[in-house]
Formats: C-alpha cells, sequence, structure tokens
C-alpha cells in the first residue's frame, strides 16, 4: 500500500531533479530493520576475517548482501513509493541490479570527493538520472558515526565542473543525518563521500540499486538463488529480469567484484 499519493511522488521526483536526492522520513518499518542488523552482524564479521570484502578506504567495507532470507524482502525492494520515485527520475520498467552494504568502522577515514558511474557518455552534458542508489541505514546515522556526505546538484553538471566549482568552495558538503526506518533515493553521479565513523559500533549502509531498463554494469549483479526466483511476485521477478540465477544459496560469490567504485 503506497503512504504517498501521485502528486506528492511527482513533489520528490522535482525535488529530485533539484537536488540529486530525496528522504522519505520513517518510512521502512525498524523492527525490519533491526532484524536485518542482528542478521548482518555476524556475516560483517565472518567477510572481514576472511578479508573477503571490498575495501572502500581505511577500515570501511563494502559487502554484498546475499539475497536469501529476510534479505531478499520484497516489502523492502518492491515499496511501492520508492519504486513510483524510482519510476519518475529514471524511466518506467527499471532493473534491480545492487544489494550490499558499506560499513565504516572505527578508525575509518574521509574518502575522497567522488562519484559511483562515469558519465553515460563521454565529453557530453549530463543526461537524465540512469542509475539510482536507494540507501538505508541499519543504525541512526549521527555526526559522530560516519555520515554519508554529499552536494546537491551536482548530478546535472559535467563532472570536472563540478570538481572544480566544489575546489573553489562554491559547492558545499551537506551532512545527511538518518534515523533507523529513514530511506535516501539519490543520483549516483553527485559528488559526495563517506565519513569517519568515531564510535565503537559499525555504521552499515545498505544500498539497493536500480537502473534504467537498458543499463547494465556487469560489476554490479545480485546472483538470485533459482527457488527464489521462482517464490517471487511477478513484480519482484521483473526487476530482478537481468540478474544472474544460480542454482542454489551456497553458490553465493563470497567475494567482492565490486572494486571500482569511485569515478
Amino acid at each position: 500500500m503506497n503512504r504517498y499519493t501521485d502528486d506528492e511522488h511527482e513533489q520528490f521526483a522535482r525535488d529530485f531533479e533539484r537536488d540529486g536526492l530525496v528522504v522519505l522520513k520513517q518510512h521502512f518499518s525498524q523492527d525490519t530493520l533491526h532484524k536485518w542488523q542482528a542478521a548482518f552482524r555476524p556475516l560483517l564479521a565472518a567477510r572481514i576475517a576472511n578479508q573477503a570484502t571490498a575495501v572502500r578506504g581505511e577500515n570501511r567495507h563494502y559487502i554484498t548482501l546475499p539475497f536469501m532470507g529476510l534479505f531478499a524482502d520484497e516489502s523492502i525492494f518492491c515499496d511501492p513509493d520508492v519504486l513510483a520515485i524510482v519510476e519518475r527520475v529514471a524511466g518506467e520498467d527499471p532493473v534491480m541490479c545492487q544489494l550490499a552494504t558499506d560499513t565504516p568502522l572505527k578508525g575509518s577515514t574521509y574518502q575522497d570527493i567522488h562519484r559511483d558511474t562515469p558519465a553515460l557518455f563521454d565529453g557530453e552534458a549530463e543526461t537524465p538520472s540512469f542509475q539510482l542508489a536507494v540507501n538505508f541505514p541499519l543504525c541512526d546515522v549521527t555526526p559522530e558515526n560516519g555520515p554519508f556526505e554529499t552536494t546537491l546538484g551536482t548530478h546535472r553538471m559535467d563532472k570536472d565542473e563540478a570538481m572544480q566549482a566544489y575546489e573553489r568552495g562554491e559547492l558545499p558538503l551537506h551532512s545527511i543525518a538518518m534515523q533507523l526506518g529513514d530511506v535516501m533515493i539519490r543520483d549516483v553521479r553527485a559528488l559526495h563521500r563517506g565519513t569517519p565513523n568515531n564510535t565503537e559500533e559499525p555504521r552499515p549502509m545498505v544500498v539497493i540499486g536500480y537502473s534504467r531498463s537498458w543499463y547494465f554494469r556487469p560489476e554490479v549483479q545480485i546472483d538470485v538463488p533459482r527457488d527464489i526466483y521462482q517464490s517471487l511476485s511477478a513484480r519482484g521477478k521483473r526487476l530482478l529480469r537481468h540478474m544472474p540465477q544460480v542454482e542454489d544459496a551456497a553458490a553465493l560469490a563470497d567475494s567482492e567484484n565490486y572494486l571500482k567504485f569511485a569515478y
């Protein structure tokens, strides 16, 4: 069931066009996200112990979530309000292409300012949105535990021009504090960075990637167990139509392929 009206979806889309992001406050169930955090904690520990993460900076780890159990939750990745906004800014019939986490630990540092994807066409003016990240934390995000910092409007700027404007001090960074249950939808081309986590607790941020129907990056994908795919709704199957299917959960990758993340 939609929480927002069509008019409100349209307003979110207009805000997104201007800023490159929108935040839906207290949108996902906190009870559900507490369960995600409890399931993620041992996964994080095991992957770090096995050196099976993609390192995104000092003490900062990218980990793909296994598409199974509570992480294969259609109430999350098929949320009707999120998808209504995604379709308004990145086209109808999108593809879900990513289910992962970014987690800074104590001792993490500032990332360099970057984008998460290259421009669609080199040397051309910036295009409409073609790849989005839907982020939601598994804990409250405070100034102390590594908030996401971003610029506004740079998703519609040439990268070099945006970087030069940032270096001249014309583009301030905005720190995005979030509560458990908040959801951010953002264009991955906006200039942004991760910040240090100065607390003793990890700060996991989930990312679900949605792309236009024709856009594909082979290094960013979800391995979907065949039996789980068959159990999904028609909407869920459609979102995952281009993702590779595996025979069972045991075949899910235990290392990361998405290594180059900054552009």
